[in-house]
């Protein structure tokens, strides 16, 4: 139960059948649907089990089927199923196609580790710049794998994606189910999960990206600490929850290089529940320590990557491992004693870090996230910039402010009520709970009032990334689907009904068994989202379409065909990774921004949109090495963004050719198209 503490309700006067005492207390580890173990437990769990997997599988049956129906894919050649690919999902799978075309694994590996095609004159080593791990272990299975007769490897490799997020929705189920102890509420997790499809995933059309490997990790992983802050849990059981957690973790940070951002803000959970006495001392270092050890673990995977020492979430968590170590009785007191500690507390660990991190930066001379600060920085409106790369995040939509319309659809299909409802009485209880753990003089000190914690690390989890989503949307991905897990808690948990119920002064623990998860409003919950979206989701997966972008497939044919295989090509980032997917051709720049040279590269590539003159942009493509320039009319004359973010209002600015918030009204050059919208042109005359 969320609140361990009796209630002086449970009591009536003598003198009626209201007399009666409550219901005891149930145990927490005991807890089942039926109430306590019996000879009902196994086929129920059985039951649960079974509908976990097959809700997994229904969802990667479902985003495979929308694949397939959207490009018509297993009937398209296979240059167009390459340039299907966008971006830089594009520029990942040629790595795994690489890998599948060298001569052998060991060949494949050696040809990573010194690459001379992706950054043109530049030898640079690809496992330690990129988070690739899982493109290389992909192709070294299917070698080894008796598959190669039967499936292709474009298809190993989608199926694979798909695949994984059959686990994320088990791990979401298997989160729901470890907090309400009812795996109804784990159902009604995943199918919130399924009709939420737009909120909660884009895996059908961005197979490639980091998150949709990262994240069915990063969801095992909150399950497994879910599990493992559970009461009362067993010695054995917690060091199999922690051996979990640690490969979970390790997972998902060798398969994003976002990683240290999401594992800085779980740190700052764990943190906060520390600091208010929501968790037990000896269970937090362990987590503090697996989340170190697999940075580090992936810091000597990626050959020694700087960046990783240099992040964050490493310089928390060894400042709050150190601070607490020789900071003693932090947790003794009165109120007002506590608090001031607590604020002491706070401010050491918050400057230890900003200390930690800085003399890391400076002494490994590391620069290859400063453009994420500017961005921050300029987001937060902390002065104006000119800054190209801060400014060139904050132009796309996928870097603003959540959209309304998002709120809309998740109050559409009944999400988003429940979801605040449970959130804003949990809260409620945090505050107590911690402003009276706080007024307690001592450790050993008898508490009323307790919050379990497993409910207390899903609530701030949501409440910090909800936070980190509605501030940028491409982040939602990682609140939407613990949107849902904590949900179907609420729906389904007792501990929110007897609390509900405390408030009406009716709360005995036979009512709450009546009230909490059978059978009105779990019922409720399945069968409205179902009648009402299962016609749309029947009328998505029988929509037909294809695959029809010819002219990029004639300019991926004609770089093939009339080009050497030596030659060096220069454009935008996205239309450069497919370049290098469907014709292997090097490159000068790519969309993998997470270094500072290539940043630069990048920037000055960019200045043939620029106010600049034919000889200064010949200068600069040559410089990087460029034998042909591909350029855009989309960039040219481009509509997608409004004025001021188009890009060549960007360079622009950056080049100091006009003012910030003015855009450049007298171009510069000469306007080359033709009906492909592409136009190549060489530039080693």
């Amino acid at each position: 139960m969320v609140l361990s503490a009796p209630s002086p309700d449970f009591t009536r006067e003598s003198g009626g059948p209201e007399s009666r005492k409550p219901d005891p207390p149930e145990e927490a580890s005991l807890r089942t649907p039926a109430g306590r173990w019996t000879w009902w437990t196994v086929p129920w769990v059985a039951a649960g089990a079974t509908a976990a997997v097959a809700l997994g599988l229904l969802s990667c049956i479902y985003v495979a089927t929308l694949h397939e129906n959207d490009l018509w894919f297993s009937n398209i050649k296979e240059v167009e199923r390459e340039i299907s690919f966008r971006t830089e999902c594009g520029l990942y799978y040629s790595y795994y196609k690489q890998m599948l075309r060298a001569p052998s694994i060991q060949e494949g590996l050696l040809q990573l580790v010194h690459d001379n095609m992706t950054e043109s004159k530049r030898t640079i080593n690809i496992l330690q710049r990129m988070n690739i791990y899982q493109e290389v272990l992909l192709s070294i299975l299917y070698r080894l794998l008796p598959v190669q007769a039967y499936l292709e490897p474009i298809y190993f490799y989608i199926y694979t994606v798909f695949a994984l997020q059959a686990v994320y929705v088990i791990a979401l189920y298997i989160t729901s189910w470890l907090l309400s102890d009812s795996w109804l509420a784990g159902a009604l997790a995943a199918v919130w999960y399924i009709i939420n499809r737009v909120d909660t995933t884009r895996v059908e059309f961005t197979i490639s990206l980091r998150e949709n490997w990262s994240l069915p990790f990063f969801a095992l992983q909150v399950a497994s600490i879910t599990y493992y802050l559970r009461p009362q849990l067993k010695p054995l059981p917690q060091k199999v929850a922690l051996w979990l957690v640690f490969l979970s973790t390790l997972w998902f940070c060798l398969t994003w290089q976002f990683n240290q951002f999401i594992l800085l803000i779980q740190a700052l959970v764990l943190f906060a529940l520390d600091c208010l006495d929501l968790i037990a001392p000896g269970k937090v270092t362990p987590l503090y320590l697996i989340q170190v050890s697999s940075l580090l673990l992936v810091w000597l995977l990626q050959f020694c990557n700087t960046m990783i020492l240099g992040s964050l979430a490493l310089s928390f968590i060894v400042s709050v491992l150190f601070v607490k170590h020789f900071q003693k009785k932090l947790k003794t007191g009165g109120l007002l004693v506590r608090l001031g500690k607590l604020c002491i507390h706070v401010v050491l660990v918050l400057s230890m870090t900003v200390t930690v991190n800085y003399l890391t930066k400076k002494v490994l001379q590391l620069s290859s996230d400063e453009h994420i600060y500017k961005f921050i920085k300029a987001k937060l409106g902390l002065g104006s910039t000119r800054d190209f790369d801060a400014k060139l995040y904050l132009c796309e939509e996928a870097f603003g402010l959540l959209p309304l319309d998002t709120f809309q659809r998740l109050a559409g299909t009944l999400l988003l009520y429940p979801y605040l409802c449970t959130v804003g009485v949990l809260l409620l209880v945090l505050l107590a709970v911690g402003l009276g753990h706080l007024s307690i003089r001592s450790e050993g000190a008898e508490r009323r009032l307790q919050l379990r914690p497993d409910v207390a690390y899903n609530l701030l989890h949501t409440v910090f990334f909800g936070l980190l989503a509605c501030s940028t949307m491409r982040m939602k991905y990682l609140w939407t689907g613990h949107m849902c897990t904590l949900a179907a808690y609420g729906v389904c948990g007792r501990e929110l009904w007897g609390i509900c119920l405390a408030s009406l002064r009716c709360n005995t623990q036979t009512k709450v068994r009546i009230i909490s998860p059978l059978p009105h409003q779990t019922d409720l919950m399945f069968h409205l989202p179902c009648c009402q979206f299962w016609p749309k989701i029947r009328e998505e997966v029988s929509e037909l379409r294809e695959f029809y972008d010819p002219d990029t497939v004639e300019l991926m044919t004609w770089i093939s065909s009339k080009t050497p295989p030596t030659a060096v090509f220069a454009g935008s980032m996205q239309l450069l990774a497919g370049i290098k997917l469907c014709t292997g051709r090097a490159l000068t720049n790519h969309p993998h921004y997470e270094d500072r040279a290539l940043r630069e590269r990048t920037r000055q590539v960019y200045q043939m949109y620029a106010r600049r003159s034919p000889e200064d942009v010949h200068r600069v493509l040559r410089g990087a090495g460029a034998d042909y320039v591909v350029l855009e009319d989309s960039i040219c004359f481009e509509r997608r963004h409004g004025r001021g973010c188009r890009l060549r209002d960007l360079l622009d600015v950056d080049n100091g050719h006009v003012g910030i918030g003015r855009e450049s009204s007298v171009r510069l050059g000469v306007r080359v198209s033709d009906r492909s919208g592409e136009v190549l042109l060489p530039v080693h005359q």
